[in-house]
Order: C-alpha cells, then structure tokens, then sequence
C-alpha cells in the first residue's frame, strides 16, 4: 500500500476508535510509522486527511450497498439498500457520524451523490410499477430520513458512556424501516 493510502486507512481507523472529535493527526501518523510531515506532503493539513478518509468511507458505503441491492423488485430493494445503510452505521457509528457531519456541512462527496441517487431511481422504479403511495420526492425524503434516524439510534449509544444506552433492539430498526416503507408504497 503506497503512503497516500495508509495515511487514509490510518484516519479510518482512528475516526473508527476515536471519531472526529478525538481526531489527532499524532494518532494517524503514529498508526500509518510516518512523521508528521510526510502526512502534511499528502494532504496539506489535518482538514486534507479528514476529507480523503471520508470521501474514501462513502465509497465504501456506495460498493456496500451496491453489493447489498439484489433484488430485481423495487420495494424489496429500498428495503435491503436501507437495511444497508444503517448496518453501515451500526458497525462504525463514529466514522457514520463523521461522515453525516462532513456531508451536511456541504462537502461535495461524489460517492454521496450518487448513494443519493440510487435512492432516487429505487423510488423512481417504485412509481414506475404504480407502487408508490406518495409523491416521489416526499418517497425519498421518508426514505433517507427514517434511515438516519435508524442510524443516529447507533451513534448516540456509541457516544455514551459504557453501560448508559444500549444500541436499538433488531424489532426497533425493523420497525422504523417497515413503517416508512409502508408509507411510501401502496
């Protein structure tokens, strides 16, 4: 793996340990056994690390949930790419939040987009069979909305303290998505 690349999967793991509010580019540089100004060649500043690391954790969101989407019926597969996406979070609750604090704060993430995107063709497929229940953009918002709410469930138990909140239970997740998929499809 060359420097560039071990610099990231170091921020990756650190966000992973850490999350972006412990931070420290020591910690990266001590992760990746390279000195601080090998790692600002690569990337500027300790800001440059965190946007590699994070573009590079939404493109392995998108192979994720690509990989994940199976289904040939629309509904079934915006239920496996939701079930995907807070999976994700559930697994890296730091690095998910990470991430969600980089894309609302208007950081152009292509890997974003087009996870976005997929979700508009998943509705998109959905009104095409007839099977929507609301208007499409509405659909997409239910959509994307119950998903981080799914998630945020796992990054508030991954910021308490140890043995003060416990993440959701599988019937609370399930429960939340099958609710919105219900609303969104007929």
């Amino acid at each position: 793996m060359d420097t560039y690349s071990t610099l990231v999967a170091a921020a990756l793991q650190v966000l992973e340990q850490e999350g972006q509010a412990q931070f420290s580019t020591r910690a990266v540089c001590t992760l990746a056994n390279v000195t601080a100004p090998t790692l600002y060649h690569h990337f500027g500043n300790a800001d440059g690390l965190l946007s590699a690391a994070i573009a590079k954790a939404f493109e392995q969101f998108l192979a994720g949930k690509k990989a994940a989407i199976q289904s040939p019926d629309a509904v079934v597969a915006l239920g496996q790419g939701w079930d995907n996406y807070v999976s994700f979070a559930a697994r890296r609750p730091r690095l998910y939040a990470a991430m969600m604090a980089r894309f609302l704060q208007g950081a152009d993430l292509p890997a974003a987009r087009q996870a976005q995107e997929m979700l508009g063709q998943r509705i998109a497929a959905i009104a095409a069979q007839g099977r929507l229940a609301i208007p499409p953009e509405a659909a997409v918002h239910v959509a994307w909305a119950s998903a981080n709410a799914a998630a945020l469930l796992y990054v508030t138990a991954a910021a308490q303290a140890p043995g003060q909140q416990r993440p959701p239970g599988a019937a609370v997740v399930a429960s939340l998505r099958d609710n919105a998929i219900q609303s969104i499809c007929t």
